[in-house]
């Protein structure tokens, strides 16, 4: 069974829950082009603006609707707390990352937000048959949260030297990360996969805490 984990396309930078741009239209196109030779079983989304919309350009390809998951959403997202300017959420962002067991005054810790992606991954395996591929189109954040504390430091490094600490800058928007589930366990097999991306005459991603 297979699982592509895709960040949302690049976003309007402004606080709250924010639509993609126009570059961000193409990436999702992109995608959406991608997977057209996929039999992708089911879409899900995380309930955010810009994951949804991304979403939908591959869920149209597939004449399949987007399913959506609250599991799905990000670590925390800045307008989630009244009055708290970009810096503060950005030092929030941090410390959550540099220690996965902080709870932040909004949002969930990095351990948490692990778990419950790891929840709904664990139902879909158990729910889909050994075939399916299945697409779920979330945050950056989440997918390094939920890498960094399912796997070993060593498989990770694999993928990429020092992954922990580089974690924040690994995962493009419309980035690819495929996951394989197999005798009741996920493997890596591909991180952050953005080949399909190339052809496009727009500045390379941001960083996760550019949410």
């Amino acid at each position: 069974m297979e699982i592509y984990l895709v960040r949302h396309a690049i976003k309007e930078k402004t606080i709250g829950d924010v639509p993609i741009t126009k570059d961000g239209v193409k990436q999702a196109q992109f995608i959406a082009q991608y997977f057209k030779n996929i039999p992708l079983s089911s879409i899900f989304s995380s309930p955010l603006r810009r994951a949804q919309e991304t979403a939908e350009y591959t869920a149209k390809m597939h004449d399949l609707s987007v399913k959506i998951d609250h599991r799905l959403r990000e670590r925390a997202n800045w307008g989630d707390l009244p009055d708290q300017t970009f810096q503060e959420f950005v030092e929030m962002w941090d410390r959550c990352t540099k220690n996965p067991d902080f709870v932040p005054p909004v949002g969930d810790s990095a351990r948490r937000a692990c778990e419950r992606m790891s929840s709904l991954l664990y139902e879909l395996a158990e729910g889909h048959t050994s075939e399916s591929r299945i697409l779920i189109v979330t945050h950056g954040g989440l997918i390094t949260d939920y890498l960094a504390n399912t796997f070993q430091e060593n498989v990770l490094n694999r993928f990429h030297p020092q992954f922990i600490i580089e974690q924040s800058n690994l995962i493009p928007e419309c980035s690819i990360t495929k996951l394989r589930y197999d005798n009741k366990s996920f493997s890596i097999e591909q991180l952050a996969y953005t080949e399909h991306l190339e052809t496009m005459e727009v500045g390379h991603g941001t960083s996760i805490r550019d949410i």
